[in-house]
């Protein structure tokens, strides 16, 4: 029996989260897996609401679960900044969730906007560390609103830390079985201290445990370069959390944009979050109209996580097919709704 954590969240995440969960329900049928389901409602309306973003327990009462399954957090009303700090950076840090997994990965009938590129190019793994880096809120401001105005943000990077990121990209290439190589994209010819780190712990970590992984190294800047001209080149990219949060962005763009684009906040050691990177649209809530694909491979890297493969496999075995009766990844473009793709992978699943 896996207890699964659910937060619908803001905008439309409840509707994609109800299509995800009707695919995990074909799944529980169809593989005979056992699952939990228990609702947590946190998000913009219940701040409005309480004026609480997080219970103080909610970290302790996450930790009883196998994983979390979330919608998306955003909300117009709630000013920028106090819900995704508020819950999603909390969450990630509490429960030490040091891994943010995204997958970039083409599928057949999805258009990208690299000429010439298909799904045989566009198939790579970014692992971003996920609780140091300019995240940690190190820093601080002086003299504000005025012409002497002093900020500083410190990017955080203990030896610990970049460690065990760089262990879980090597093994994860290892678990690819693809081109077995691991691409460390930093700056180490400006950020002399951090990426040093980086650097030394990379090829230590490689020429020790991971002979048979191959390393190289690119300057973020060329990495961005690289994965608009040359995206084949890549297999498993590790790097930092800010660089990470951009790079990925950029990879959602190849994949064919984000109704596609999942991710997972990674606690190898204890709870995973898993969510469609898309954010929580409100101008779509309640249309039926947004894609809900990035919400159900969500729920397929959950299942991956917990170590279900076969059944994984399934979901995006039945995602490819119904992708190739679709019009468009764009909400409203599909030429179905948000509600009849669900029932559709779902029915796949179960055939």
């Amino acid at each position: 029996m896996y207890k699964i954590a659910v937060v619908g969240g803001d905008g439309t995440g409840p509707e994609v989260v109800r299509e995800g969960l009707k695919v995990l329900h074909a799944v529980n049928g169809k593989f005979g897996i056992k699952m939990e389901y228990t609702d947590f409602d946190y998000g913009g309306d219940r701040y409005l609401r309480t004026g609480e973003v997080l219970p103080e327990t909610a970290a302790d009462d996450l930790r009883k679960f196998d994983a979390i399954f979330l919608g998306a957090i955003g909300h117009p009303d709630v000013k920028p900044g106090i819900l995704e700090k508020g819950i999603l950076l909390k969450l990630r840090f509490e429960l030490d969730q040091y891994i943010n997994l995204r997958p970039v990965k083409l599928y057949p009938n999805v258009d990208t906007p690299l000429k010439d590129k298909g799904p045989e190019d566009i198939d790579f793994v970014v692992v971003r560390e996920n609780t140091e880096g300019l995240y940690v809120g190190a820093g601080g401001c002086m003299r504000k609103g005025t012409p002497d105005e002093v900020a500083i943000q410190t990017s955080i990077n203990t030896r610990k830390g970049v460690e065990r990121c760089i262990r879980y990209a090597f093994e994860y290439a290892r678990k690819r079985n693809k081109r077995k190589t691991v691409t460390l994209c930093g700056k180490t010819n400006v950020l002399t201290f951090a990426f040093d780190l980086w650097e030394r712990a990379f090829h230590e970590i490689g020429e020790k445990d991971f002979p048979d992984i191959k390393r190289e190294y690119a300057h973020v800047d060329a990495t961005t370069m690289w994965m608009v001209k040359n995206p084949e080149w890549f297999d498993v990219i590790v790097t930092d959390n800010m660089f990470g949060d951009i790079i990925t962005d950029l990879g959602a763009m190849i994949q064919g944009g984000m109704g596609i684009a999942s991710g997972g906040n990674i606690n190898p050691a204890g709870v995973s979050m898993f969510e469609p990177i898309g954010g929580s649209a409100p101008k779509y809530t309640g249309k039926n109209v947004i894609n809900p694909l990035a919400a159900i491979g969500a729920a397929m890297m959950m299942l991956e996580t917990l170590g279900e493969d076969k059944a994984a496999a399934q979901v995006e075995t039945a995602m490819v097919g119904v992708m190739q009766k679709m019009k468009s990844m764009s909400a409203g473009k599909m030429g179905y709704s948000t509600t009849e793709i669900g029932d559709m992978v779902a029915e796949a699943v179960s055939k």
